[in-house]
């Protein structure tokens, strides 16, 4: 038995998945209707045997009915003809036998059912090499057992005949089977084979710009495989994006990489030939090495934080957002003694809490912090403010500087991205798009807008729970 599993395994691994549907398919169909064949075929042979026994049955009421009184002789026929019966009464006792003899069989049964010892029956004989069925019965106040055959000549002929018939209908059937699953593998298996062509072709290419054709059809009513090849699309468009975006996060990085670490290696040689320089020279290359060591160190950290699609679940706790903000202004104040920051916090927005990791947060509102001072005029005030929503919490940040162009908006989230009045400011461009990834890990919504009478505004969203 385990050498035919293994065999049954090997065979299911060396043929494709088309051949193997086709064969199945052809089988279920192939069984089906050979079994309606067969079935048919023994229903046949049992409804053409039921009518001659019945047939029998009344030839063997109207004889007994007219032999009531003296009973038929012996022989009666020899079972010539096909619509002649062959009838004769066998008495009980063998001394009543008729000196001729008798033309069908008689044994003790047939006696039995004389003397009114055994039910009536039927029975299979050969007179004269001719098949008939006989029925053997008693008749009525007469101890007496009343023999009727009949050819069955016709129910064979007829029994051979709906078996050729059924025959060809069944060797039909298996080869519609075969056709039809043939085409059930082939068309069924359309999509899925149009699917492993595309991934064939995106691993040769190594271009997930490709998508499966989808056939027509109105939507909500599409079948599985349809359903996998539109999934599948949706995945490569999400690799696609996930590529290109790969792709430029590496251009990006390695663009802003380049100056940095060229002003590094200036100053780097510089210092290497201190003793050319004067005390002040090399003072300046150091302190200009040592700046461009911490926003290179700082490039490589947001790089890597960008990198990080989610939050690390062990470190998700209940975080206090109103706890966060004062601690970030708080900060920013530090960081910017020049702006004035404030904060403004509603009563309920104290006690609320979402889930988060806290030093993560933290960032978030830190780099939205330090963009609205960076854009900010000197002694400008950078305005923030905490409230609780229906449906979760809001926290908005506005500067009163130059604000944000329309052209900009749907690009200042984007890494490395820098408007044109923002090219001569310090940062790398990488702040907001660390911002927007955050918020996005902890189920927050980050917008950007112009702010009524000028300046930027920055809304983040919470849901609530």
């Amino acid at each position: 038995m385990s050498g035919r599993r293994g065999l049954g395994a090997r065979w299911r691994r060396r043929r494709p998945l088309r051949t193997r549907l086709a064969v199945a398919a052809s089988a279920a169909v192939a069984l089906v209707a050979v079994g309606i064949c067969v079935a048919a075929f023994f229903i046949t042979r049992d409804q053409m045997t039921r009518q001659l026994e019945f047939h029998l049955t009344q030839t063997a009421n109207q004889y007994a009915q007219q032999y009531r009184e003296t009973g038929p002789s012996a022989g009666d026929t020899g079972c010539r003809y096909l619509a002649v019966p062959c009838v004769q009464a066998v008495p009980a006792a063998p001394s009543r036998d008729p000196r001729e003899p008798y033309a069908l069989r008689v044994d003790d049964t047939v006696r039995a059912v004389a003397a009114g010892r055994h039910a009536p029956y039927y029975d299979q004989q050969t007179v004269a090499g001719r098949p008939v069925r006989v029925y053997v019965t008693k008749l009525r106040d007469r101890d007496l057992a009343l023999q009727v055959a009949l050819r069955s000549d016709t129910v064979r002929s007829g029994v051979q005949k709906a078996a050729k018939a059924l025959a060809v209908v069944g060797g039909a059937g298996v080869l519609l089977a075969a056709g039809l699953g043939y085409w059930v593998s082939r068309t069924g298996l359309a999509p899925v084979a149009r699917l492993t062509a595309t991934a064939e072709r995106i691993a040769a290419t190594r271009d997930a710009r490709h998508r499966i054709e989808l056939p027509a059809g109105p939507p909500g009513r599409e079948d599985e495989v349809t359903r996998l090849a539109a999934s599948f699309n949706t995945m490569l468009g999400e690799l696609e994006q996930s590529v290109a975006a790969q792709r430029r996060l590496v251009a990006d990085a390695s663009h802003e990489l380049r100056t940095p670490l060229t002003a590094l290696r200036t100053n780097a040689e510089l210092l290497a030939r201190a003793d050319r320089l004067t005390a002040a020279q090399r003072d300046r290359a150091s302190g200009a090495l040592g700046r461009q060591l911490r926003e290179v160190t700082t490039l490589v950290n947001d790089l890597i934080e960008l990198a990080r699609d989610e939050e690390p679940q062990p470190l998700v706790e209940q975080v206090r957002p109103a706890a966060l903000l004062e601690h970030a202004v708080e900060a920013a104040r530090g960081h910017w003694p020049e702006i004035t920051f404030t904060a403004r916090t509603d009563g309920a927005a104290t006690r609320v809490t979402v889930p988060g990791v806290p030093a993560r947060l933290s960032r978030l509102l830190s780099n939205l912090l330090d963009n609205a001072a960076k854009f900010s005029p000197p002694g400008g005030p950078v305005e923030t403010e905490l409230t609780a929503t229906g449906d979760g919490l809001e926290l908005t940040v506005r500067d009163h500087g130059p604000g944000i162009a329309a052209a900009d908006l749907p690009h200042v989230f984007d890494r490395f991205y820098r408007a044109e009045t923002a090219r001569a400011l310090p940062g790398s461009g990488l702040g907001l798009a660390m911002a927007r990834q955050i918020a996005r890990a902890h189920r927050a919504e980050l917008t950007a807008a112009q702010a009524p009478g000028g300046g930027a505004l920055f809304r983040l969203r919470f849901p609530a729970g």
